[in-house]
This record gives C-alpha cells, structure tokens and sequence, in this order.
C-alpha cells in the first residue's frame, strides 16, 4: 500500500495556499531520522520563512504545525532555527553575526536557541576593555548543540540580569557534552550541557531584553504550534485506523466514534486561537507596549496552556482506543506519541498557570 503524502495543517489558510508546502513536507518525510539533512532541510526554510509579527505568523504556524505532523523531531529542529532567526532580526542583526556570514552576506549554518537554566550552573558574559564580551562557564539543555553552527544563548551579564548573545558553536572555547540520553521520545535530539571557555559572543539587545521583547512570548506559541501539529497527526492516526476497521468490515462503536468527536472539537477549538492569536500579533495587539493593553506574556500561557492540554488529551483518547497494539509494533505510531509526550514537556503545566493566575488576579484578564 502506497504511504499517503503528507498533508498540510490548516489553522486559517486556504487549502489551495497549503499546497505549496508540500514539496517541503515530502523532503522532510524523506529524511526522518537523519539530523544533518533535516538540519539542511531548516536552512533552506530559514531563507523564505516567514517571521512573527511581519503579517504572516499563521503561515509560520502552519509551516511549524505541518512539519510537526509529519514528524515530531523534525518540528523540534526547525522550530529553534527559525526562531534564532526572528531573534537577530528583532535586534537589528538581519544577516546574522557579520563575521560568521558569506561573502554575499547571507548567514551561513544552523541556528539553536539555549536559554535553559540550571541548578549549580551559570553562564556568565564578561565585557573586556575594548567592551568585547566573552563567555564562561556552562549552559544545560543545549539541544543539537554538537551539530549546530551558531545559537542565540543567554548568559548572566551582571546584576542578576540575563542577556542575549549570538554565539558560534564552533569556537574552539565550545565543548559540547554527549548526554545520557536514555528517552524514548526525541532521540534524534539529545540535549545536553555545553561549557564555554573564553568564547566570543555578541549581544543582541539591551540588559533582559530577550525575556521583555514581545517575540518572546511569540516564539513561545510558536512552539505550541508545533505542538498542535503533533496532535493533529497523533488524531489523522485515530482516524485512518478506524477508517481502515471499517474497510475491514469492524465498523467504529460508539466509544470510538464518541472519542474522535471529542478530538476534532478539541483540534477545532485549539486551532481557532492560534487563528485568533496570530491575527492579534500581525495587527499588533500583542506588541506589549501599550501599559494598559493585554499583556503579550499572559496571551502566550493561554495558548501554550490551552495547546498542551488538548494535545494531552488527544494523546489519551488515542491510547486508549487503540490500545497497545500500534504503540508495539507501529514504528511510525510509537515514535511519533514518544516524540510528543517529551516535547509537550516544555510546557510547565500548573506552575504555568500559576503564573496566569497571578496575572488574572490583577486584571490581565478578557473575562
């Protein structure tokens, strides 16, 4: 039987403007698996993609979501790429580290974004005389940091304040650490601790303007795009097995039935914020500048929330539906439901929403 080709996700594009990405999707479904391609496959994407806040972030999302759903690795590759990419235009850097581009100034090499922090660790940037910055010391969660080129990082440059640095991975100061990584899920992307030994580094911004710019929030439902995009093909699983029962004579009883109604109002639901958040970003609603408008940061932990929610729920329909079956010998399946349950994991469920409810308490809130 012929594998079908990779479909698109729709979030509020029309469908005849998703066929252009899928001569993309074809190539990433090619290289499953193989780090260094998909690595190839972001930077051919990085030169035409569109960036949040310039008009087009549905169709990032849509980019984001639909590799996502072909394979949940290859979104966890190009989704930090292309965000490094939105970092430096925001700071003005649009053709990345002068020194690290070529001749015809185009920036050369894939990007990681490193902005972890972790217990007994610090990253710290030091200026020199010249006001030339260096780093020193050790930055945990690095994913692909062995297979990178450059990463956008940030390090504590004095008066417990963090700031941004564009960093290339290759100076010799640079020692990557080949983590233990015994995961199931996402293990094509190892992350793990990377020490900097007087490495050059340049700023992006002023003091915390990484945390305070409003694409930081951006790039976090940009994530939760990716998100979505998991989901929706953990659910196009759920219905082609059932699609597939039927041919075969078993039709679908009412659980099964029940359980893809509930999936598709959550699928539905999900997608129609990200529609609604990403027209709010390119009006510039989301901007954060004006004191007495919506906060960008609480609109960011209401749509990773509400994503990270239904994709574990959608997860949890599947599962139990399908049973173990497919999560024993479908190679494609497993894979795919190990990818998303590690990857959903970057979102801090109650903690987050603590923090939106600290943020309601004060008013930031629609209701």
């Amino acid at each position: 039987m012929t594998e079908p080709h990779p479909q698109p996700v729709r979030i509020s594009s029309e469908p005849a403007q998703l066929q252009a990405l899928e001569p993309v999707l074809e190539k990433v479904r090619a290289a499953v698996g193989n780090v260094p391609t998909l690595l190839t496959i972001a930077e051919d994407i990085g030169r035409t993609a569109p960036k949040p806040g310039e008009g087009s972030t549905v169709k990032l999302w849509e980019l984001l979501a639909s590799v996502t759903a072909v394979d949940v690795a290859a979104g966890r590759v190009l989704e930090p790429h292309l965000d490094a990419l939105a970092i430096l235009a925001q700071a003005g850097v649009q053709a990345g580290v002068q020194a690290q581009a070529g001749a015809d100034g185009e920036q050369k090499g894939a990007w990681g974004v490193f902005a972890a922090e972790g217990a007994g660790m610090k990253l710290e940037a030091k200026r020199d005389a010249d006001g030339n910055y260096a780093l020193n010391g050790s930055k945990p969660w690095c994913s692909l940091a062995a297979q990178l080129d450059h990463a956008v990082i940030t390090a504590h440059a004095g008066d417990n304040s963090r700031r941004a640095f564009a960093v290339d991975l290759k100076h010799q100061g640079v020692t990557a650490e080949t983590p233990q990584w015994t995961s199931r899920g996402l293990q094509e992307i190892p992350s793990g601790t990377v020490h900097f030994d007087q490495v050059a580094a340049q700023p992006l911004g002023q003091e915390d303007w990484y945390f305070k710019r409003p694409g930081f929030a951006w790039g976090g439902m940009g994530v939760a795009a990716c998100w979505l995009g998991g989901a929706v093909a953990v659910a196009r699983d759920f219905a082609a097995a059932l699609a597939k029962a039927a041919d075969n004579g078993r039709e679908p009883d009412q659980i099964a039935l029940a359980s893809l109604g509930e999936i598709d109002r959550i699928i539905t639901s999900a997608t129609g914020y990200l529609a609604v958040a990403a027209e709010r970003i390119d009006s510039g609603e989301l901007e954060g500048s004006d004191p007495d408008g919506p906060s960008t940061w609480s609109e960011a932990l209401r749509v990773r929330g509400t994503v990270a929610a239904a994709v574990e729920r959608v997860q949890m329909l599947v599962s139990q539906n399908l049973g173990p079956g497919p999560l024993a010998f479908n190679e494609t399946y497993g894979k795919r439901m190990a990818d998303l349950s590690l990857y959903i994991r970057q979102h801090h469920a109650m903690r987050d929403d603590a923090q939106l409810g600290a943020l309601a308490l004060k008013g930031d809130r629609w209701w």
